[in-house]
């Protein structure tokens, strides 16, 4: 039968005082909470960036020691261990473990915020270079990009004929760059460009990104 809602977390104060069970449930706690990292960023970003500033206000730790609480009650052929759960503890255990997995979560969150700080700092000197320079690649990134009469080519053999005539390489940087931009602002992964074409059409410029899934025809 299926617990009560809230149950489960009353659960939670009821434990067992072997020092050894206490280290097996936090080492379960901090190992989930590790391997729950996608989920916890994913939260995260659905929650607009705000750090938690205190184990009440955690996004992931009541789940991480209810799964693990449960995790622990399921375990077969070891009868010591359940009669130990039914026995009461100090609430300041697992307090203990509770404020370690806010810290844990907080370790999370500010490693991401800095790879996210550290990829706009990439982008933008990238993103300068391209205006302070002629028009890069950004299928070979090698060699510059030539506009004339609506037509984009490459030393590296990309060639792309645009139906605009007034095509030029300003538009096309402006178009790239919105592109990066507008790409980075909810992924932090640096995007790919090639050139792909269907039966019958003309060449198309693509970024694309596998990380989060997303395919974007530039020209």
């Amino acid at each position: 039968m299926a617990e009560a809602p809230g149950s489960g977390r009353r659960s939670l104060y009821k434990a067992t005082g072997s020092p050894s069970w206490k280290e097996a449930f936090r080492q379960g706690c901090l190992e989930r909470m590790r391997n729950s990292r996608d989920r916890l960023l994913s939260r995260y970003r659905q929650a607009g960036g705000g750090v938690p500033g205190s184990a009440q206000s955690t996004l992931l730790v009541h789940e991480v020691m209810e799964e693990e609480w449960s995790a622990l009650r399921s375990v077969e052929g070891r009868p010591e261990v359940l009669a130990q759960l039914e026995e009461p503890v100090d609430l300041a255990v697992l307090e203990e473990i509770q404020q370690e997995l806010a810290d844990q979560e907080r370790s999370i969150i500010s490693e991401y915020e800095k790879s996210l700080q550290f990829d706009e700092r990439c982008l933008s000197i990238i993103l300068a270079e391209w205006e302070a320079n002629p028009l890069i690649c950004p299928v070979c990134t090698k060699s510059n990009l030539r506009v004339a009469n609506g037509v984009v080519t490459c030393p590296c053999g990309l060639y792309l004929s645009n139906q605009f005539p007034e095509l030029t390489e300003q538009k096309l940087r402006a178009c790239i760059e919105d592109s990066v931009n507008g790409h980075s602002a909810h992924c932090p992964h640096t995007p790919e460009f090639s050139v792909t074409q269907a039966t019958g059409e003309r060449p198309t410029l693509l970024m694309s990104c596998l990380a989060c899934d997303t395919w974007t025809a530039i020209l």
